[in-house]
C-alpha cells in the first residue's frame, strides 16, 4: 500500500492519505476528506510504501483514508470565493463583537472547501459568552459556524511574522505541532536567562532552543537534576525572574509571583534558583543512594537439625507442669435469681 502526505494550510499538521488511480506529485493541489469536512490540500510527500508493521492515521482516531481527486480549474476558482468569503466573514464578526461588547480578539477566520463551517479564532483572557454571537453570525452566513478560542503561541502560529533573528517564525513557516521548550535547555546550553532574549514574539520561549540541545546535553549527568523551590525564595521562570509563593509536591510546579506583579505556575524543571542555596535538589539523595554501596547483611548461622536439639526442660516444666493442680476460683459471688418466673414463650395454636 502506497500513502501520501498532503498539508492543508502552510505550516499544519501533516496528514497521510492513500493515493487513488491518478497519479500525483510534490506540489499537487487534492481534495481530500478532513474532519472538518472536504478541504483542498498540498501533497509535500512523495508517494511511499507502507511496511507491514506500520499503522498510519488519517487523523488522530480516523482510518487511513484515499483522496477525492486532484484539483481542478474549477476547483481552484472555489478558492479565491472562500477566500473572498473569509475576508468578508472577518469584517462581519469583527463589528458583530463590538456591537456585543464583547472582550475577545478575532485572530483568524477559515472556511472549508465546500462551505460546510465557518471557523472563528479569537484570543480572551478568560471564558466569553458568545452565544448571541453565533446566533447572529449563523443567522447572516446560513451554515455552521465555530468559534474556537486559542493561545498566544497558536495565535503567532495564526498572524506570522519575524523573529528575533530576522527571519519568519518557525511556526508559521514548517513547524506543524508546538516542540516542548523548557528554561533548562537555555541554561545548559549557557545562554543568557534574560526572557527578553530567549523569548518569542508570543512571549513563550523560543522554539529554536530544542534544535541544538540534544548536541549540547548529550551525556549531561544535569539533565536528570530537578530542583524543589522554597516558599519566599528567588527564581527564573520563561516569564521572568519572581518569588515563590507557594508550592505543590504532589503536581511538582510552584506558584511564582513576577516582578511585574503577574502570577504564574511552573513545573519544578522549567524553572532556575537565582541562589542555589535556597532551593533543594530532589534527586540529591537518589543519586547519593545509587553510588554508595549495598552492604549485605552478615550470614545467620545453621541450626542444627531438631532431633539433636537439646531440649528446654524448664520452659516445659513451666507451662505444661502437672503436679500442680489449681483451682481457679471465682471471685465474683453466684448471681442468685429473682422471684420472677420465667417467661413461658408465647404459642400460636391453630384452631
Amino acid at each position: 500500500m502506497q500513502i501520501i502526505g498532503v498539508r492543508i494550510k502552510k505550516a499544519s499538521r501533516l496528514l497521510f492519505y492513500e493515493p487513488n488511480e491518478e497519479e500525483t506529485v510534490i506540489g499537487d493541489l487534492v481534495i481530500v476528506e478532513t474532519a472538518r469536512g472536504l478541504e483542498c490540500g498540498k501533497v509535500v510527500m512523495a508517494p511511499r510504501e507502507l511496511s507491514a508493521d506500520e499503522n498510519v492515521e488519517s487523523e488522530p482516531g480516523l482510518p487511513l483514508r484515499k483522496i477525492y481527486r486532484k484539483a481542478t480549474a474549477e476547483d481552484l476558482l472555489q478558492l479565491e470565493r472562500n477566500h473572498e468569503e473569509e475576508t468578508y466573514a472577518f469584517e462581519v464578526c469583527r463589528r458583530k463583537i463590538i456591537e456585543h461588547g464583547l472582550p475577545m480578539k478575532l485572530i483568524n477566520v477559515e472556511c472549508t472547501f465546500d462551505l460546510n463551517k465557518i471557523i472563528f479564532s479569537f484570543t480572551a483572557d478568560g471564558r466569553i459568552d458568545f452565544r448571541d454571537l453565533v446566533r447572529d453570525l449563523a443567522s447572516i452566513f446560513r451554515t455552521r459556524i465555530e468559534l474556537r478560542q486559542v493561545g498566544v503561541r497558536d495565535e503567532a502560529k495564526l498572524l506570522g511574522g519575524m523573529g528575533g533573528c530576522g527571519r519568519p517564525m518557525c511556526c508559521a513557516t514548517f513547524l506543524g505541532d508546538f516542540i516542548p521548550v523548557s528554561i533548562r535547555m537555555a541554561k545548559e546550553q549557557n545562554l543568557s536567562l534574560n526572557p527578553t532574549k530567549i523569548s518569542g514574539v508570543c512571549g513563550r520561549l523560543m522554539c529554536c532552543l530544542k534544535y541544538e540541545n540534544d548536541l549540547y546535553c548529550e551525556g549531561c549527568p544535569r539533565q536528570s537534576v530537578t530542583f524543589k523551590p522554597k516558599v519566599g525564595s528567588r527564581v527564573v521562570a520563561a516569564e521572568g525572574e519572581g518569588k515563590v509563593v507557594a508550592v505543590s509536591f504532589s503536581r511538582r510546579n510552584a506558584t511564582i509571583l513576577l516582578d511585574t506583579n503577574k502570577t504564574v505556575v511552573a513545573g519544578w524543571e522549567d524553572i532556575l534558583p537565582v541562589n542555589t542555596d535556597e532551593l533543594e535538589t530532589v534527586e540529591a539523595a537518589v543519586q547519593v543512594e545509587e553510588i554508595k554501596p549495598v552492604e549485605e547483611p552478615p550470614p545467620k548461622p545453621e541450626r542444627p537439625p531438631r532431633s539433636e536439639r537439646p531440649r528446654r526442660t524448664e520452659t516445659f516444666n513451666r507451662r505444661y507442669n502437672r503436679n500442680e493442680n489449681v483451682e481457679r476460683k471465682s471471685e465474683r459471688p453466684p448471681r442468685p435469681r429473682g422471684d420472677k418466673t420465667r417467661r413461658q414463650p408465647r404459642r400460636d395454636f391453630k384452631k
